[in-house]
């Protein structure tokens, strides 16, 4: 251990006293509102009765009594103790790499070179970098920016991500991580581009105005996991397609996937097989199933995986998928461990507020009854009639109709408000099912003319074009057994977010978003995805997930009210320049590597999709769309899917500020890390930003929640991950109304119901970004 602390003195002498307190004074100059002499001294007199102990105890005796300062008067603390932190990280890397501990940050390419020997980077960084080229990329590396970090947000990066040997030793730090990720995002750019690429992803990362997401973070250089955040599969309604999807799911979520599953096509409990009525076992058995698999095989040791089953609001087992989570009844139909998600025809809301009754089919009946199946339709049209109501018209209602009007098939019949009350009772004690309304995610989707979105992911934000896969013929040949699938559409996605509350202040928008925009189109080239149908959908649709978070923390910053038409109006304002700069960006990525190969035919290049968001009649508009929408049509995308908002609650963390778009849920609270608590404060509070923190989550009026979200989503092209928060006190009226307020006012989900009533929430931790 270094003796910088404590020098060569005694442990517990006068002198070893004094150099702590020097230390600390030292460590302190940044923060003149601390009183730091104060505590100095405080500390070295409690130390001093201790006696000799070592430098990592004094320094953990240090951050244990600095943290516990934290409040809203001195936040300033949580980055007295990140200091601190940072000095035992800087010493401990310098002693395993074998450098002098003074540089704080040593060789960045006898780094390189280590870990490759060790088998924890990918040898692909040494053939794609030359030496030199890596002692230039050493030199951008900016220790400084370390002390960006807040202390919880520096211990989740050193604690998850940050790359050490087997033996879990210090060898990476954070500005080697960010190095790392640039150099592995752009490692396949042209040799003329390639550094000059890296350095300004570096910029990006390093100055915290954007996050990559946790796979990304985690993964990015190393010998094993892979980049991508989301999947989503629809199942066959098959033996094979039921395992396959199984197997699929263990391999992604082995490494570090979050996943979606659409159940809608799976026959219900009950139905027939091959003829024989009565037999099948439902959704719940695979559901089962898939419960076993999620908590089997576990996120790289870290986590059990995570998956939501989505299931259509008119198929028979709709009430037991409800019941499926909730912690009293018969265990054999439980599934605890499984997030749900319920698809919502705009027909099912209608009826709901008619107070009228709903009928529930089943899938495998209705597709040989009458030929076709609901679930792939939608309603396509809809106008606002001269009184100002949405008028709805389309596909999927008039298949509903004929198959309530058919007195061969088989239905049951019970009133809509029912279905509904279930939704609300499970989402107050379990916080789900989420809810995706099917024809709006439909209405939106700039790919129709490849397909149709059957569900979301486990986080709420992905809007994708998804189909099954089949298999076609399994042979012998040569002593092997070959296996010839028709794939479907299995979804990716992959992330990435702005820091809004750094990025917007600091005016840097139009020079982040196309570097962001450029290194989550290459996550798609480098990614290896064990799925081979997700590699092929990966390859055809090109989709990137360009998001944001801090949105609580900007209002703060800029003296917005949450509840206020000026929010509203801000988030127009920040939303439009970001989508234009994301559009933009990906159409010059399609001139410079061609565009996504679906993109003929799509609304990007007949100009639909600009019509149909109205960008061109934008009250205020900052941008010129006309000419974006034109340029577009010319030159093409290289993205079908380009923006989506993901919960980012831990890296929003890591970059020290709001998660998503979500408010805060108290001014000051506790981070739980192993077997101590971190008090953590909202990010910048002061004098001057405290009243605009004050109305916390459950305090906020929804409504006006919905309203920011309503305009969010005008500008993005997939979904949100919108949390909504209740009081347990909440009255069934109330949470209908904001259902109702949330399908209205067009958005596309709804993510949990966070209601106050002590139920802990797991967030999916894959789409952190």
């Amino acid at each position: 251990m270094s003796t910088t602390l404590l020098g060569n003195e005694t442990k517990g002498s006068k002198q070893g006293i004094s150099n702590i307190e020097q230390f600390i004074l030292e460590k302190g100059k940044p923060f003149p509102k601390l009183n730091i002499k104060g505590f100095a001294k405080e500390v070295a007199s409690v130390l001093k009765e201790k006696g000799p102990i070592s430098d990592e105890q004094v320094r953990n005796e240090i951050i244990l009594r600095g943290l516990s300062n934290i409040d809203e008067s001195e936040p300033d603390w949580t980055f007295f103790c990140a200091h601190v932190q940072l000095d035992g990280y800087y010493k401990e890397a310098a002693k395993n790499r074998g450098y002098d501990e003074k540089e704080k940050y040593g060789s960045l390419l006898t780094l390189i070179q280590t870990l490759t020997e060790k088998g924890i980077y990918n040898p692909v960084l040494l053939e794609r970098y030359t030496e030199a080229q890596i002692q230039e990329l050493e030199k951008e590396i900016q220790s400084e920016r370390d002390k960006l970090f807040t202390y919880i947000g520096l211990l989740t990066l050193a604690d998850r991500y940050l790359a050490t040997d087997h033996d879990k030793n210090v060898y990476e730090l954070p500005q080697e991580r960010f190095m790392i990720i640039a150099m592995t995002l752009m490692m396949n750019e042209t040799k003329k581009k390639r550094v000059a690429l890296v350095k300004e992803a570096y910029w990006a990362l390093s100055n915290l105005y954007m996050t990559v997401a946790t796979p990304t973070l985690a993964n990015a250089g190393k010998t094993y996991g892979q980049l991508s955040s989301c999947f989503i599969d629809v199942i066959e309604d098959s033996l094979d397609g039921i395992y396959g999807n199984n197997h699929d799911v263990a391999r992604l979520s082995k490494n570090g996937g979050g996943i979606g599953v659409y159940l809608g096509k799976i026959r219900s409990r009950g139905a027939s097989i091959k003829g024989f009525k009565g037999i099948s076992a439902g959704v719940i058995a695979w559901m089962k199933q898939l419960n076993t698999t999620a908590v089997n095989v576990d996120q790289l040791g870290q986590r059990q995986g995570a998956i939501a089953a989505y299931l259509d609001v008119w198929h028979k087992d709709i009430f037991t998928f409800l019941e499926a989570r909730l912690n009293n009844g018969d265990e054999r139909v439980r599934t605890h461990d499984l997030f749900t998600g319920v698809c919502i025809p705009d027909l099912f809301m209608e009826v709901v507020e008619n107070r009228g009754e709903w009928h529930l089919f089943d899938p495998h009946e209705t597709q040989q009854v009458m030929g076709y199946s609901l679930e792939d339709f939608y309603d396509e049209n809809e106008e606002i009639d001269e009184n100002g109501n949405r008028i709805v018209s389309g596909t999927f209602r008039e298949k509903y109709f004929e198959c309530v009007n058919n007195p061969i098939l088989s239905r049951t019949t019970v009133p809509a408000i029912e279905i509904m009350k279930s939704i609300m009772i499970s989402q107050l004690e379990t916080g789900t099912p989420y809810m995706f309304y099917r024809d709006e995610v439909n209405r939106q989707n700039p790919n129709k003319h490849e397909g149709i979105i059957y569900c979301s992911n486990l986080c709420t934000e992905i809007a994708q074009n998804g189909s099954t896969t089949s298999i076609v013929e399994e042979k012998t040949k040569d002593g092997l057994i070959l296996v010839t699938k028709q794939p479907g559409d299995f979804v990716v996605c992959n992330l990435s977010s702005i820091n809004l509350a750094r990025a917007i202040p600091a005016n840097v928008i139009e020079r982040l978003v196309p570097i962001q925009v450029r290194m989550l189109d290459n996550v798609i080239d480098l990614n290896d995805i064990p799925v081979l149908q997700a590699k092929l959908t990966n390859e055809k649709y090109r989709a990137v997930g360009l998001g944001t978070f801090g949105m609580h923390h900007l209002f703060a910053k800029k003296g917005i009210y949450w509840e206020s038409q000026e929010a509203v109006d801000y988030v127009q304002e920040v939303y439009e320049n970001v989508a234009y700069h994301a559009i933009k960006a990906s159409m010059e990525l399609s001139k410079e590597k061609g565009h996504y190969p679906l993109f003929t035919g799509s609304e990007w290049q007949d100009g639909t999709y600009f019509d149909n968001k109205g960008y061109e009649n934008l009250e205020n508009a900052q941008h010129d769309w006309k000419g974006l929408k034109q340029d577009v049509a010319v030159y093409g995308m290289r993205n079908g899917y380009v923006m989506c908002v993901a919960p980012n609650s831990s890296t929003s963390i890591i970059a020290g500020s709001t998660a998503s778009i979500d408010p805060i849920f108290n001014v000051k609270y506790s981070e739980e890390k192993k077997n101590y608590k971190i008090p953590v404060t909202a990010p910048e509070i002061d004098h001057n930003t405290f009243e605009f923190y004050k109305k916390t989550a459950y305090m906020v009026d929804q409504h006006w929640s919905i309203k920011q979200n309503a305009m969010r989503q005008r500008f993005i092209d997939q979904a949100i991950s919108f949390n909504i928060y209740v009081r347990n006190d909440i009255t069934a009226r109330d949470l209908l109304d904001i259902h109702l307020d949330a399908w209205k006012s067009k958005l596309k989900t709804t993510y949990y119901v966070r209601s106050k009533s002590g139920q802990e929430i797991e967030d999916c931790d894959s789409c952190h970004s």
